[in-house]
């Protein structure tokens, strides 16, 4: 498993990855994290709640109620041109802070 602290500053980039091919809700985003991950990650629904709340207020999401008949209504989210762009951007980043952090990791030890 990976150390949540490891993986912080990239929930946001996870989250925004599913919903680049449509919308979806919560256990959905939280199950295919798992599963993309093999297992090494899970995002615990604290966690995946409280980035579903940032990405929106900062408008790189929207929510939406579905329209089940049975049960409680479920909440989707979407991403906006904005996240989609934020989105690329947290990938350009990523791509440096691997560089940068690969030049201290030392292999066979």
């Amino acid at each position: 498993m990976i150390s949540s602290d490891v993986i912080r500053g990239y929930n946001d980039t996870i989250i925004l990855f599913f919903l680049l091919e449509g919308a979806s809700y919560g256990y959905e985003i939280s199950k295919n994290i798992k599963e993309k991950s093999e297992g090494k990650y899970i995002m615990k629904e604290t966690t995946l709640y409280s980035a579903f709340n940032r990405l929106e207020n900062n408008g790189y999401i929207e929510s939406f109620y579905g329209d089940e008949t049975f049960g409680k209504r479920r909440t989707y989210y979407r991403i906006t041109p904005a996240g989609l762009a934020y989105y690329k951007e947290k990938c350009k980043e990523w791509e440096i802070t691997k560089d940068v952090i690969n030049r201290f990791i030392r292999s066979g030890m």
